[in-house]
């Protein structure tokens, strides 16, 4: 909410005998867009770790004024505490190695399969759908290697994920600035993996933000290949901050290109703050993305 704004709202609910009472969580229920609805076009959710200062508590009272409830990032031992507050698991993890350490490399499988075949049943008996995954560092290995590893390590869980109705998304992640070395960092690579692993139960985590760092060009990718996009996160670029008029992408014009290509899956915001007031960032990038 822009400082205009929240001065209306703060004397439209003076002049109505409104108390202003402390949420406990650094900001006071006049601070809030409550008498603004979202549109309904986009299912928002916040990446927890962006957040985690408020406690997963406080983050979930937070989303729930605001007007949305899914928090992304989250593993099994958080699940009841979101579960207590009506809040859902937009995202879940737990069952990779590492970012570093992922599905290109043989000497990883054994792990990962194991980690993976115990973590999806339970995702599943959550009521979840969503489940990161990572390609990992490429550590010399070309292209075509890394390609066939992960297609055949994802090859030996993807009929458990299609028997529980559980979705695998590997992340597409920069590999100029934020991930050195991480091989999933091109839209065009993940694809050709979607395409070799062959499931509706395996699709990409399109970073918005790192998509812009490594190639650019948000929309036109979009429109080409959203049916392997299954998840999208926000960050503005560069800096990774708040995605208001600071930084370079046009999130209004990309998110209606992803709305126009029919998604119903999630839009996380994953910026790390830098304003004062973060939680008038994370409201500001709703309404920014609520198109």
């Amino acid at each position: 909410m822009n400082t205009e704004n929240r001065r209306k709202v703060l004397k439209k609910m003076a002049l109505s005998g409104l108390a202003l009472g402390s949420t406990g969580l650094g900001f006071s229920l006049a601070e809030t867009n409550i008498d603004r609805q979202l549109k309904g076009n986009v299912r928002h959710a916040v990446s927890y770790w962006t957040y985690s200062y408020l406690g997963l508590e406080g983050l979930c009272q937070t989303i729930k004024k605001i007007g949305f409830n899914a928090i992304d990032l989250l593993g099994p031992k958080d699940w009841p505490t979101i579960k207590a507050h009506g809040v859902e698991c937009s995202m879940c993890n737990g069952a990779e190695i590492s970012l570093t350490q992922g599905f290109n490399d043989p000497n990883n499988h054994a792990q990962l399969i194991k980690n993976y075949s115990e973590l999806i049943p339970l995702v599943a008996e959550a009521g979840y759908t969503n489940l990161i995954c990572f390609s990992g560092n490429r550590n010399g290995m070309d292209d075509e290697t890394g390609l066939n590893n992960c297609m055949e390590g994802l090859k030996k869980i993807i009929h458990l994920a299609e028997k529980h109705g559980v979705i695998l998304h590997m992340e597409l992640l920069n590999s100029k600035i934020d991930h050195k070395d991480y091989m999933c960092d091109r839209s065009a690579w993940g694809v050709e993996l979607c395409k070799r692993v062959d499931s509706e139960n395996f699709k990409l985590l399109y970073d918005i933000y790192h998509m812009q760092i490594d190639e650019g060009d948000l929309i036109r990718t979009i429109r080409e290949n959203h049916t392997y996009f299954g998840h999208y996160h926000t960050a503005g670029n560069p800096g990774r901050g708040e995605i208001d008029d600071s930084q370079e992408i046009n999130y209004p014009a990309v998110i209606k290109a992803i709305v126009e290509t029919g998604f119903k899956g999630f839009v996380a915001q994953e910026f790390a703050p830098k304003a004062s007031d973060k939680i008038a960032s994370l409201e500001q990038a709703i309404r920014i993305c609520d198109v």
